[in-house]
């Protein structure tokens, strides 16, 4: 069985910056940008839903996932 590669703690840490900084987050090791998408989940009976976002490196095919930060309602 192969592991996968993964972000060290640095480099999440880059790219959640990036995406807190409203940037178009890109791999810190292939500078390209990653692919996002979105995971859903939690559970919406008990009024909370968790909202994540994937971002994949196209090229090194690493990832990490982050909580979206939810919004103020109106």
């Amino acid at each position: 069985m192969t592991e996968r590669a993964q972000y060290t703690p640095e480099e999440q840490q880059r790219i959640r910056a990036s995406l807190v900084a409203g940037d178009t987050p890109e791999c810190p090791r292939c500078a390209v940008t990653l692919t996002t998408r979105p995971i859903g989940g939690g559970s919406f009976g008990l009024g909370y839903a968790r909202r994540r976002e994937w971002l994949i490196c196209p090229r090194c095919r690493r990832s990490a996932i982050f909580d979206v930060k939810r919004g103020t309602r109106n």
